[in-house]
């Protein structure tokens, strides 16, 4: 489970593999649902990298 603000670093990542091994920050609020296919959003990612979904299992928790 993640929170809105928390760092993750992106271990895989079917949206964009770009960003694997990337840092961001989670944007949801609330835990993903049916609209996303329970993917969480990743921002803050990198210049060219906008805002991806990720699986939880493609995230890994950095720290605060």
């Amino acid at each position: 489970m993640f929170a809105a603000g928390e760092k993750v670093l992106i271990v895989a990542c079917d949206d964009d593999p770009r960003a694997v091994g990337r840092t961001g920050r989670i944007v949801d609020a609330v835990p993903p649902g049916p609209l996303t296919a329970g993917r969480w959003t990743v921002a803050g990612i990198g210049f060219l990298i906008g805002p991806i979904l990720c699986h939880a299992h493609e995230l890994s928790k950095t720290g605060p």
